[in-house]
């Protein structure tokens, strides 16, 4: 089987305002589970990229190790990437953002690889302020390891092997407003209308920008009662013994509007209960953003939406105070400008 797409395109798609189609924002076929809601954030990520007219190869797409982090390979194929090591995306980041500071950053990170290995990885490059787009996406479960539990998976719930999770899910969102995150907003992968403008907007944003995304896994996270949960799975491998057996579900998709609720359906028939933010909302507000997270955690909903911003801290290049210029473009003058220059230095240290 072939994961290559075809070559052909309609001679007639629509272009953007550099001449682009949605063509040259494309990656190779996804080879995740059919229904998978990380394919619809891996769309949302082409279409704000498409609408903003982005040339593909000045963005930069970093990762760890999970379902998420094989994502990038089905977006933004002819831009730059690197697949690192499990929770060590925001090193790499940080040092090819160093280097090259004209290029556009996604981070794509799974609820494993920052809320558990890459926990300090994720809290050091928010103080940093890196200048970049940060997505969880967030499933609740390690889909590549057979759905284990994973930190955001909610209190109560039961794993694929029948054990209860005795442990509090880390409320992501949360914690990055917490940390000082200059840009934190969170929403469900079916919702695109709300998704792709907070990519759009996250991109703008100068600084560090998180979005983390509530993602169903329609294989390995059978919860009962879990707010991302698939059960059938488990039941029907019981039934038949076929161990490897994924069964081909439709995406899950939701339309609702702001300041309204919604009960989103599971795969097995559990509901997700989202609660987009009214057009009114102040993002500014740090403490008003992690009050109505905490109350709509007590409420068992899901805050969707822009949640705070901040565009008053300076971002990682701003203050370390470094060049402008691209590292592999500076030539021999300006890394040795001469022993004057380094008898200054030295006289500083003094």
């Amino acid at each position: 089987m072939s994961y290559l797409r075809p070559l052909f395109r309609h001679p007639k798609l629509p272009t953007n305002k550099i001449g682009y189609t949605k063509k040259e924002y494309e990656g190779a076929l996804s080879t995740l589970c059919a229904g998978c809601g990380h394919d619809s954030i891996s769309a949302a990520i082409v279409q704000a990229c498409y609408e903003m007219s982005i040339e593909p190869h000045h963005v930069a797409k970093l990762s760890g190790i999970g379902c998420s982090s094989k994502t990038p390979t089905y977006f933004l194929g002819n831009s730059h990437g690197f697949n690192s090591v499990h929770g060590r995306m925001p090193s790499v980041a940080t040092g090819a953002n160093l280097a090259n500071r004209n290029l556009v950053y996604f981070g794509v990170s799974g609820d494993g690889d920052s809320a558990s290995i890459g926990m300090g990885q994720f809290v050091h490059v928010i103080r940093r302020n890196l200048n970049m787009v940060y997505i969880v996406m967030n499933n609740g479960c390690y889909g590549l390891t057979k759905g284990q539990d994973s930190a955001t998976a909610d209190e109560g719930s039961k794993s694929k092997s029948g054990s209860v999770n005795p442990f509090q899910a880390i409320d992501l969102a949360s914690l990055a407003v917490e940390l000082g995150a200059t840009f934190v907003a969170q929403s469900f992968s079916g919702d695109k209308q709300q998704l792709v403008p907070l990519i759009k907007a996250a991109i703008h944003h100068k600084g560090f920008a998180f979005i983390n995304v509530i993602s169903p896994c329609v294989t390995f996270n059978n919860n009962p009662g879990s707010t991302k949960s698939y059960d059938y799975v488990r039941e029907h491998v019981e039934a038949t013994s076929t161990v490897d057996f994924v069964p081909e579900k439709r995406e899950i998709k939701a339309y609702y509007d702001e300041g309204t609720d919604t009960l989103v359906t599971m795969h097995d028939g559990s509901y997700l209960h989202l609660h987009k933010l009214a057009k009114d909302w102040d993002p500014q507000n740090r403490i008003s953003a992690a009050n109505a997270l905490q109350k709509a955690r007590a409420k068992g909903e899901i805050l969707t939406g822009l949640l705070y911003v901040n565009t008053d801290f300076k971002e990682l290049h701003e203050t370390l105070n470094t060049t402008k210029q691209p590292l592999n473009t500076l030539t021999e003058k300006e890394l040795c400008p001469g022993s004057a220059a380094l008898a200054s230095i030295n006289a500083g240290l003094r």
